[in-house]
């Protein structure tokens, strides 16, 4: 299975919120609206409010292909995930064998808490997650 390496650098230096806000604040976003970053190892992301780099609250989406893992990494604060679509695959250890995961399926949420080593990604579909959490936010990849 691939692995992919962290997006959270790209995404300090895009600092932006993507749907047009009003002048009350009110944003509104449409999944058709929304333009998606492919990176070269087929994952793409598309960052809706903030930015994991910069000071402040940050939501991004991350959409995985078929076959595509994290290698284990660690945050350096809370990290909040709800699966969108598709089924994510988690593990909370440092081992990164995608056959030693917990399948969750749409709507299911999962916690990073600040230091937990994990990986995660997809197996045999499409996955999509929506990562929400308080920057700026470091990620460590531990060495495979």
């Amino acid at each position: 299975m691939k692995k992919f390496l962290s997006i959270f650098t790209f995404f300090a230096l895009v600092p932006f919120l993507l749907a047009q806000e009003s002048e009350e604040g009110f944003a509104r976003l449409t999944p058709d609206q929304m333009e998606w970053t492919v990176r070269e190892n087929g994952t793409s992301f598309v960052l809706l409010e903030g930015a994991p780099g910069a000071e402040g609250f940050y939501v991004y989406r991350v959409k995985s292909p078929p076959g595509t893992f994290t290698t284990p990494h660690y945050h350096s604060k809370d990290r909040y995930v709800t699966v969108i679509a598709g089924t994510w695959h988690t593990g909370f250890n440092a081992d990164g064998d995608p056959e030693n995961t917990v399948p969750l399926g749409p709507g299911s949420y999962v916690k990073h808490p600040a230091g937990g080593v994990h990986y995660d990604g997809a197996k045999d579909e499409e996955v999509i997650v929506e990562i929400r959490g308080i920057g700026p936010v470091e990620s460590v990849y531990l060495e495979q």
